[in-house]
């Protein structure tokens, strides 16, 4: 009861009159093809009020690998005719962000051409996460409990769902599961929602989540970073960051990812608290990071698989991202993400990468994988849902069913396999 009441005096502080987040601009695909490129392109894009979407920083700015660059439309035409100028191959990936992101926002009850669409295949701000959060406990009191593990920066809760199948008469090993420990990936908070309903309404029905939920507990959090989620939805929607306030008073926030004590803040992150990968004062400075650490420290004798759901690209990440060096069950990983993949290519004839994330795409130190993986945790993934960079952060809401199913098959497919090997 102490718990809904939270939930609800949660929700009260959060009723505001939404304004839009849209921001009005399109988002460039750049390719540098000689180091005098690569360094003319990272000037550009830490000017003109760009935002890096892939890589996440500049510095991963290498010669002909394609970046995705979104350009404010009022600097649109001093950005290309940079690029023009220094004889850039470039082209318009997307040509109009703000019309993508009212779609991803439209509600059902003011849009009659959403009318019966699914509430799982469309997009949510945080006072409806919070409310399904309360719904779905209540609804499912004998399958689902709510944890509240911390809070933010600004003091919102920190939910967790802990789903479990059939009771056991010893403790049982478990599942973890974080979304949207990045504000803008939409569709990560949006898979952790669809995840849930699956196994309440197919634990019974379907053998893999039956088994799944019967062998772990599986724990679930839907919005790793509610302050920069919210922030997304009410004023920028490229936003990456939480919203903690630092002692410079210029720049805001901290990248959660980037946060955790894997090789804390070497080379792939930054110390500039105005970049969008600062990794903090210290490991753990972050409230979010810090929830999830103290509640995985406790737990790390039962919690045995760890999952973080990120979005864009289509990748089947593993350890280690904050070196170069493999994990030390690297065949073991390699094997389960390959296995995974290749079922999404079969099923669904999508192609993810899959490999350690350092090899498959750069050095990113304070990752909360490697960090899990370090505590003791020997199965720890990251997911890069889709797509591969025809919408990027904007995926439309018709297609958030088909990026749910494919990270479903890779979870269960991975999940089963940990379940073999830990019994």
């Amino acid at each position: 009861m102490k718990l809904q009441l939270l939930i609800v005096f949660v929700l009260s502080l959060d009723k505001f009159p939404e304004k839009s987040a849209a921001e009005n601009g399109k988002v460039l695909s750049i390719t540098a093809l000689t180091p005098e490129q690569v360094d003319i392109l990272r000037n550009i894009s830490s000017q003109f009020e760009t935002v890096l979407w892939q890589p996440a920083s500049p510095i991963h700015i290498t010669a002909n690998t394609e970046v995705h660059l979104y350009v404010p439309q009022e600097r649109v035409l001093d950005v290309t005719a940079q690029l023009e100028s220094n004889q850039f191959t470039h082209s318009v990936m997307l040509e109009d962000t703000e019309q993508l992101t009212e779609i991803q926002t439209r509600n059902d009850t003011k849009d009659p051409r959403l009318k019966g669409t699914s509430f799982y295949e469309r997009y949510h701000n945080l006072e409806e996460i919070y409310h399904w959060v309360n719904k779905t406990a209540t609804d499912h009191a004998n399958m689902v409990k709510v944890l509240l593990t911390g809070s933010s920066f600004e003091k919102r809760p920190l939910y967790v769902l802990k789903l479990s199948g059939r009771a056991s008469n010893t403790p049982k090993k478990a599942m973890w599961i974080d979304c949207g420990i990045h504000a803008r990936e939409w569709i990560s908070p949006a898979f952790c929602l669809w995840f849930v309903d699956n196994c309440i309404n197919y634990y019974g029905l379907n053998r893999e989540i039956t088994e799944m939920m019967d062998a772990m507990d599986i724990y679930v959090l839907p919005v790793m970073n509610p302050d920069g989620y919210r922030y997304t939805w009410t004023t920028k929607r490229m936003w990456r960051k939480n919203r903690s306030i630092h002692p410079n008073g210029v720049c805001v926030g901290v990248d959660l990812n980037r946060n955790f004590d894997a090789n804390w803040c070497t080379s792939g992150a930054s110390s500039n608290p105005c970049d969008d990968t600062y990794c903090g004062q210290y490991p753990e400075s972050e409230p979010e990071a810090q929830a999830v650490a103290n509640f995985l420290r406790s737990h790390k004798a039962t919690v045995k698989l760890y999952v973080s759901i990120h979005s864009y690209s289509q990748m089947l990440l593993f350890p280690y991202s904050c070196a170069h060096e493999l994990a030390a069950n690297h065949d073991e990983l390699n094997e389960m993400a390959q296995d995974a993949a290749n079922d999404i290519q079969r099923y669904y004839r999508s192609h993810y990468k899959f490999g350690p994330g350092s090899k498959t795409i750069y050095l990113a130190p304070g990752g909360s994988d490697d960090w899990a993986y370090n505590l003791g945790i020997n199965y720890s993934f990251t997911f890069e849902l889709q797509d591969r960079g025809r919408y990027g952060f904007l995926l439309p809401p018709n297609l958030i069913a088909n990026a749910c199913k494919e990270a479903l098959l890779a979870l269960k497919s991975i999940s089963l396999k940990v379940i073999k090997r830990i019994q």
